[in-house]
């Protein structure tokens, strides 16, 4: 479960996280009010569950009542990305000495926590370690011991932090840890944790995702939940039971298997394409899981082509070709389907799928053959 920003500072606030003061709004007037609270010069924040939104004009930075209202009216309803904005977070605005970037999360091949500092915050983490590796500090934690504050100090130094906070950013670092862990969060990250003029450290922005398997020691995330997500595809595959996470690509893609739906989302973006979601069937590709999975991707309107992946196991590729067929016929489709099917039956699932075939019923043997198929019809129709 990804939480808004104002939902992860106000969960970081549960284990001494220092944020910035501030607080939610989803009309103009609720944030007037808040601005008023809070104080000029305020910073106006779109809450979406998505990058970008300083490059998309969705953070603006105001002086007064009249510039507030201007920025607030333009925020609230803009799309970014596919999501549109109802909410905005809307804080005082922080003197900025230094930004620098720390996160927890976990690191399956090492079966271990991951800790990364770095002294290059307010930008992208991977772009910073694309640039410039060697200024992100990293730290493995194994979770039988946690952090330990000898620890937290050197991967402070060896991020190059200011010297003069040295001891207050390895103490962030422990209530960080702490948010992470026994906030049952899959990560916690913030992007930028600033120095303020006045020389102490704090959460500017807040990025959290919580382990969904540990909802049941939670019952007050339900009240997180409840505005999960403004995506009406996310909304409208939940209703369904699918396992989606919406993108902002023109190739729509369903497979079955996390693995497999991953390996797809990598692989159109390896023959120049971009995935428009990840959507993951499961076990079971019959006619009413294709309906409900093609009803979602049809709701998109940025998507110009679905890749269906599915590889044969317990599931029969028969079964699955004539559940696409049958749902085919029940959903009416804006853009062609390109299929690839391997596995248990297989060669008759083709055959079933040969008759068919057409400039909307594409079939290909193979993954890389499938995504190039469906990344040039999606480019032939842009």
């Amino acid at each position: 479960m990804d939480l808004f920003e104002y939902q992860g500072k106000q969960y970081f606030a549960r284990f001494g996280i220092p944020t910035s003061l501030g607080g939610v709004a989803s009309s103009v007037e609720e944030a007037l009010r808040v601005a008023g609270e809070v104080g000029y010069p305020a910073v106006v924040k779109a809450q979406v569950k998505v990058g970008g939104r300083g490059k998309a004009g969705g953070v603006k930075i105001v002086s007064d009542a009249d510039e507030l209202r201007e920025q607030a009216d333009a925020i609230l309803g803009m799309d970014i990305k596919g999501h549109v904005v109802e909410l905005l977070w809307v804080e005082h605005a922080s003197s900025i000495a230094e930004e620098y970037y720390a996160s927890f999360t976990l690191d399956r091949a090492a079966k271990l926590h991951l800790c990364m500092v770095s002294s290059k915050g307010g930008v992208e983490i991977e772009q910073v370690a694309e640039e410039d590796p060697d200024s992100i500090a990293r730290l493995h934690v194994d979770p039988v011991d946690g952090l330990r504050l000898e620890d937290a100090v050197d991967v402070v130094s060896r991020a190059g932090l200011d010297r003069g906070v040295a001891s207050e950013a390895a103490d962030f670092l422990l209530k960080l840890y702490r948010c992470y862990v026994e906030g049952d969060a899959e990560l916690v990250e913030v992007n930028p944790l600033i120095l303020t003029g006045d020389g102490h450290l704090h959460a500017l922005d807040a990025k959290v995702t919580l382990d969904d398997s540990a909802a049941f020691r939670h019952p007050e995330w339900e009240a997180l939940d409840a505005g999960r997500s403004t995506d009406h595809r996310e909304a409208m595959a939940r209703e369904r039971n699918l396992n989606y996470v919406g993108l902002s690509g023109a190739t729509g893609i369903i497979a079955n298997g996390a693995g497999l739906a991953m390996s797809t989302v990598d692989l159109v973006s390896q023959v120049g394409g971009s995935a428009a979601n990840f959507l993951d069937v499961g076990g079971g590709a019959d006619a009413d899981v294709m309906v409900a999975a093609l009803e979602v991707i049809n709701s998109d309107e940025q998507v110009r082509s679905i890749l269906v992946n599915i590889f044969g196991g317990i599931v029969r590729c028969d079964e699955v070709a004539r559940g696409i067929l049958e749902a085919m016929r029940r959903v009416e489709l804006r853009c062609p389907i390109t299929i690839r099917l391997d596995g248990t039956n297989a060669v008759e699932a083709r055959g079933i799928l040969a008759d068919h075939l057409s400039e909307k019923l594409m079939a290909e043997p193979t993954m890389l053959g499938a995504a190039r198929r469906a990344v040039e019809v999606a480019g032939a129709s842009a």
